[in-house]
Order: structure tokens, then C-alpha cells, then sequence
């Protein structure tokens, strides 16, 4: 194997690109493994993990873009680097008919367009904050897709929003949809009359996602970032996003969705519930329905029931809307097919609720369910590349993302782990999800059909049975065309889940034992 690599000196990408480029580069023929990022101590320590250290990686220079190819071979890296250069040339070069115009500073950007009110900060997270400053500065709202920045720099980044009367979404803010425009992560979905505020990007997705399906449309999807309702954040953007919400007259219904929030935040968000004139509706995983009641909010336990109350509150016929009730006689099927043995569920996802979500509904009838984004300690993986029992992966975690696109845009990561389930005979239902819209992967479940006929031939090669359920997470509207999707899934023999909620309710249904 050879490793070859190119530093271009000052040319900087911003980190949405880089994780689109490195998919890209990870495609090309002959290439084992090929890195594109910036010259930071983070990426260097990624990359020297990897075991591609050079002296050229060493010496390159944070504002320096580090281009890293392993291949079989001198000629195959010299071939993957004309084709790299080609896919950074493209990604500089506007579009035939462009009127695209490039400013380098949010300051002249601001000040050349005035009509523009947001700005998408997606920098190294060593100077994420200062520019986010400057945006809040000039009078702009921030999407921040940085992660990597410091709690005490959010804190002080969203006090400061707070006091403008501007929104902070961020850090680690990947999905929003402001004024009907789907930013970085998000699915297209119609105009209506409800909002959302959501400390989770895949969770918003799905609500979105759900109240489309069940005939509403979103007006604001408001994006806070993940850590937005800890003790020290205290819930500045959600409470800020529901008072905008509240102030909006487009806005009927509000929905918020979070993991379980730090109880001093959780008071606040509630309080602020109390006093709103719309009805909110309140899907935080694993909460507290009696408090969320007594608050005045409609409380729902799970995703898709979220949704359905919203689109009921907001006004829609409840006789006309298909809920998509769960497939008992599929259940009984899979039951009987399913060895003794084949006791445990192994969920493999991209999004972080969709994963937690699945694992709080297997929790309700089983002890023994371990993950990397447990809460209880006891139940965290000793190790991540190692499962135990009942097993949910969040792939999108930092520690499976350092210096490595998402998985929903590059799920090489997640293949592997599949594989090495598949052969545990222990293991009765694979279930992963496969996210549709702006910004994923053009084709998620083409990229895992070779695995799944794969996983499926082997367990049958040694007689047993194999359940692999997938969600798609998407409309009808999104580019990859969702129908598409599961059309390829089922032909694979997979089953198809109607919703990340079915998905999870269907892979502990099917290995209960006893009923």
C-alpha cells in the first residue's frame, strides 16, 4: 500500500464541504481510505490514528488543506488526486449562469447584502465563535453547523443573541428550516402551521417528516443545538425559539423535542409552556407525562404520536389521516421464525433520537439494553466496537465522527458494523434507519444493499433466520426519491417500517420471547 499526500497552502473549505468531498474521494476506484481536511491538531491527531502520519501532515498549518490518499499503488494515488482536484475545482467553481458572488468576511457579506438575515457558520470549531460574533454583530441570525466549541463560548454566544433579539442555533445545530428554506440537514417538507423548536436535528427531521405525511406543514423549524438544555446552557435558544414561535402569527401549533433536559431547564421550558396562548406539544425522549400535563402541554411519549397531535391540534380530520398501526400478524411471523437463541436487537443508526428513541422503546420491556448514548452509566458501552445484549449505535457520535464525514452522507462506518452483527447468532433483528433530504447521501440504502443480500445469504447458509428492519427517513418531495428507496429495501428481503416510532416498536415486538 502506498500513502501520498498533498498540502495546499492557505485554501480553506468550510466543514459541510469537506465531509461531502471526503465521501467523494472515498468512492474513487483503487483508493483504500482518503482524508481532505483542514491543517487542525484535531484532524492531524485523526489522521495519525488511521496510521497515514507524514511529515507533509505534520508540518501543514491550520489555514493549509490536507489532502491524504492510501492506495495499492504510486499510480492509483496519483489517479485519485487528479480526481480529487477535479471535485475541488468543481466545488469552486459557480455553475454556468451563477450569480453566485463570494465575499471574506460576514461583514462585507453583510454589508453587500443587505436582505439577508441568517448566516451558516460551518468553520473549524477553534473559530467558529469568533465568527458567529461577528455575524451576531452585524445584526444576523446564526445557524451554527460547527461542533467542537466550548460550552462557555455557546453560553456567551447565545446570551449575547438573547439580548439582540436574534436566534443562536448551535453549536452542532444540523438541521433547521427558516422561512420555508431547508438548511444544512432537513427534509423538504410542505408550508403549514406548525413550529417546532428542537434540541435534536434527526428528531426534528422525523417530526417534520411525520406531520407532512399526516397532511400538516412546518412554518419554523428552529434548530438550538444538543446541549442547548444542560444545567450550564439552561435552555436560552429553546426558550427564546418558543417565544418566537409564540410571537409568530403563522404558527398555530408549537412541538418541542429534546432527550430528557436537565431538571432546573426542564422547570423553565415548562413555565414558559404555561403562559403560551398555543397549544405545545412536548416529545422529550423518556420524559415526564405528569409534568408536561400539569404544565398545560400535551405531552407524547413517542415520535409519531408527537406528530399526530399536532396535526390534530393544528386542525387536521382525524378519519382522513392513515396512521400506519403497527403489522401484528408480521410480528407473530417473525416470532415463529426466529430461533430461541436469537434473543437480541442491534440497532445501527445515524440519528442520534432516532437511535434513542428506538432504545427507550426497547428499554420498556427489557433490562439489558447498552448503547454509546445511554444515560445510565451502568448500561454505556465498555467498548463501541463491541456489543452487548440489546445494542443501539449512534454513528453520528463524535467518537465515530472525528475527522470522518457523518454517516449520512458517508455510512462506511456503520457497513462494517452491520456485517459483524449479522454473523452474531444471538442476534434476531438488525434495525437501522436511512436518512432522505438535503445534504444526506443520494442513495443510503444502495450504498448498504450489497451488505444486507450479503447478511441475508449468510444467515440462511447456516439456517436461520435474519430480520433487518430499515426506516427512510424522508417525503415524497426529497431528490432521492423515497419510493425508490423502499422498493430496493424490500426487494433485499428487508422489512420496510413506516416510521422511526414502528421501527422501534417492530424490533422489540419481534424478539419478545413468551407472548
Amino acid at each position: 500500500m502506498t500513502v501520498q499526500v498533498v498540502v495546499k497552502a492557505n485554501t480553506y473549505f468550510d466543514s459541510v464541504s469537506l465531509m461531502s468531498l471526503s465521501t467523494k474521494a472515498n468512492q474513487i476506484e483503487g483508493v483504500e481510505q482518503a482524508i481532505i481536511a483542514m491543517g487542525t491538531e484535531m484532524n492531524k491527531e485523526v489522521i495519525k490514528n488511521v496510521g497515514l502520519m507524514t511529515q507533509e501532515v505534520e508540518e501543514a498549518r491550520t489555514s493549509d488543506l490536507m489532502i491524504v490518499v492510501k492506495a495499492e499503488n504510486e499510480e492509483m494515488c496519483e489517479s485519485a488526486f487528479e480526481s480529487i482536484e477535479e471535485l475541488l475545482t468543481k466545488k469552486n467553481t459557480p455553475s454556468k449562469g451563477s450569480s453566485e458572488v463570494k465575499y471574506s468576511t460576514i461583514k462585507s457579506a453583510a454589508e453587500n447584502i443587505p436582505d439577508a438575515n441568517l448566516a451558516i457558520i460551518a468553520v473549524n470549531g477553534m473559530y467558529a465563535p469568533r465568527e458567529a460574533r461577528k455575524a451576531l454583530e452585524n445584526n444576523l441570525h446564526v445557524m451554527m453547523f460547527s461542533d467542537n466549541v466550548s460550552i462557555e463560548d455557546e453560553i456567551a454566544l447565545k446570551q449575547l443573541a438573547h439580548e439582540k433579539g436574534l436566534l443562536m442555533m448551535g453549536p452542532d445545530c444540523g438541521t433547521a428550516i427558516i422561512g420555508n428554506v431547508a438548511l444544512c440537514f432537513a427534509n423538504a417538507v410542505r408550508k403549514g402551521n406548525i413550529g417546532i423548536v428542537g434540541a435534536s436535528g434527526t428528531g426534528s427531521q422525523e417530526l417534520s417528516v411525520r406531520i407532512h405525511e399526516f397532511g400538516g406543514g412546518i412554518t419554523q423549524l428552529i434548530g438550538t443545538g444538543g446541549r442547548d438544555l444542560s444545567e450550564e446552557v439552561g435552555g436560552i435558544m429553546m426558550l427564546d425559539g418558543i417565544k418566537a414561535l409564540q410571537e409568530d402569527e403563522a404558527t398555530k401549533v408549537i412541538v418541542l423535542v429534546s432527550k430528557p433536559p436537565a431538571s432546573s431547564v426542564e422547570e423553565k421550558v415548562l413555565a414558559q409552556i404555561k403562559k403560551s396562548s398555543k397549544p405545545v406539544v412536548v416529545w422529550f425522549v423518556g420524559g415526564d407525562e405528569e409534568k408536561v400535563t400539569k404544565a398545560g402541554g400535551h405531552f407524547a411519549k413517542m415520535s409519531k404520536e408527537a406528530a399526530l397531535k399536532a396535526v390534530l391540534l393544528a386542525g387536521a380530520d382525524e378519519s382522513k389521516i392513515n396512521k400506519r398501526a403497527l403489522n401484528l400478524p408480521l410480528v407473530e411471523e417473525v416470532r415463529a421464525k426466529l430461533k430461541p437463541e436469537q434473543k437480541y436487537i442491534r440497532g445501527l443508526f445515524s440519528g442520534g433520537t432516532l437511535c434513542d428513541e428506538a432504545m427507550h422503546i426497547a428499554m420498556e420491556k427489557f433490562d439489558n439494553v447498552y448503547s454509546n448514548i445511554q444515560r445510565e452509566p451502568e448500561f454505556r458501552l465498555k467498548d463501541v466496537k463491541v456489543s452487548q445484549e440489546h445494542t443501539f449505535i449512534d454513528f453520528g457520535d463524535d467518537q465515530f465522527t472525528q475527522g470522518k464525514p457523518h454517516p449520512m452522507i458517508d455510512p462506511s462506518t456503520r457497513i462494517e458494523r452491520f456485517i459483524q452483527e449479522a454473523k452474531d447468532p444471538s442476534v434476531g433483528v438488525i434495525v437501522m434507519d436511512f436518512v432522505l433530504g438535503f445534504g444526506a447521501h443520494e442513495d443510503p440504502v444502495g450504498a448498504m444493499l450489497p451488505a444486507i443480500i450479503e447478511a441475508k445469504q449468510l444467515a440462511e447458509d447456516e439456517g436461520r433466520q435474519l430480520e433487518i428492519i430499515g426506516y427512510i427517513l424522508g417525503t415524497e418531495l426529497d431528490s432521492q426519491n423515497i419510493e425508490g428507496q423502499i422498493n430496493k429495501l424490500l426487494a433485499a428481503g428487508a422489512t420496510h417500517a413506516s416510521s422511526s416510532q414502528n421501527a422501534g416498536l417492530l424490533a422489540r415486538e419481534f424478539v419478545v420471547k413468551g407472548e
